[in-house]
């Protein structure tokens, strides 16, 4: 994964929002968040969690036969970011894909896009990268937004693997929603001095409508996810949710009767990072070598759209070879 160095403390927002570190702890766990630097963007993060997964796994660029990334904060509108970061990397025979508007789903989309390629006897190997980098999308004046996000990047490869391993079961679901959106920029509303004037240009967000939405849809996909695996929820060993607020994931894991324990959280550390979530927690899951060979995983999130869905994988680990 890749975290930029920058700490913005629920202190430094007070300054300039009509908030307090006590309100923003108590509504959504967060006491800090990370923000990129100026000059850099959403591929530099992408490329610096590519390269540490690549090394990780022991796998060459040039092995890469695809690179999915999803982000709604790309670089720019044209070209790719996916492309962007196929040249920096120099994976010469890497497809290229972008997932632009799945938002905090994105990470779940993109795993699931890639076991998907991976039933092409040709394709080897698939780098799926989650990036957003909020801070340039949340208005640095709006309380509702800009308290909930960072900046990060995480990154994975995914390969084939033996019977009754890897990717087992999913379900995604969606159902259309402005609850979360970001009003101008596209053909709808194209960006204009009056759109600016509006603040078009920011997320926009129903906190009600999330807290609702997220509560009630991350425990059935869990449950179904699990059901189409021929598991019990108590068999699932570790639960890498989409790290929107901690108050949403205590819900969810009480919802489902499972212990805190089985699921990583940063969110206090880094706020909410989009796409970035489920990699983030995933990785420092492995950093900690809590994951061992045979453990059933469940990715889950959801984003603006509402887009939601979650995985179940077991994880398979070929001794000598990286994580």
């Amino acid at each position: 994964m890749y975290i930029p160095d920058k700490i913005i403390t629920n202190r430094d927002l007070t300054a300039r929002l009509d908030t307090t570190d006590e309100w923003i702890v108590n509504k959504t766990g967060i006491r800090e968040r990370r923000f990129l630097e100026e000059g850099k963007y959403t591929s530099d993060m992408c490329i610096g969690a590519a390269k540490q997964a690549l090394h990780n796994g022991g796998i060459h660029p040039k092995d890469l036969d695809a690179i999915v990334v999803s982000t709604f904060t790309f670089d720019q509108l044209l070209p790719s970011t996916a492309l962007i970061i196929k040249e920096e990397l120099g994976a010469d025979q890497a497809i290229p894909i972008d997932l632009n508007q799945v938002a905090c789903a994105g990470g779940v989309y993109g795993v699931w896009l890639g076991c998907h390629l991976l039933q092409n006897e040709k394709t080897k190997h698939v780098l799926v990268i989650g990036a957003d980098c909020m801070s340039r999308v949340t208005d640095p004046f709006d309380r509702t937004t800009r308290v909930f996000f960072g900046d990060a990047a995480g990154a994975l490869i995914l390969g084939k693997t033996e019977e009754g391993y890897g990717f087992l079961s999913w379900d995604l679901q969606s159902d259309l929603s402005y609850s979360v959106q970001i009003p101008s920029g596209g053909s709808k509303q194209p960006t204009s001095e009056f759109s600016v004037a509006e603040r078009g240009q920011y997320l926009k967000m129903d906190g009600r409508a999330v807290w609702r939405e997220a509560t009630r849809q991350l425990p059935k996909t869990m449950l179904t996810t699990a059901q189409r695996a021929d598991l019990e929820i108590d068999d699932i060993d570790h639960f890498f949710v989409h790290q929107a607020n901690f108050n949403i994931l205590k819900n969810v894991m009480e919802n489902l009767q499972q212990p805190m324990e089985k699921a990583i959280v940063n969110v206090d550390r880094f706020g909410n990072t989009g796409a970035a979530t489920v990699f983030t927690v995933l990785h420092e899951a492995m950093e900690r070598k809590a994951i061992h060979h045979g453990d059933y995983m469940i990715m889950a999130g959801i984003g603006a759209g509402f887009l939601w869905g979650s995985l179940c994988l077991r994880y398979y680990h070929q001794t000598g070879s990286g994580e």
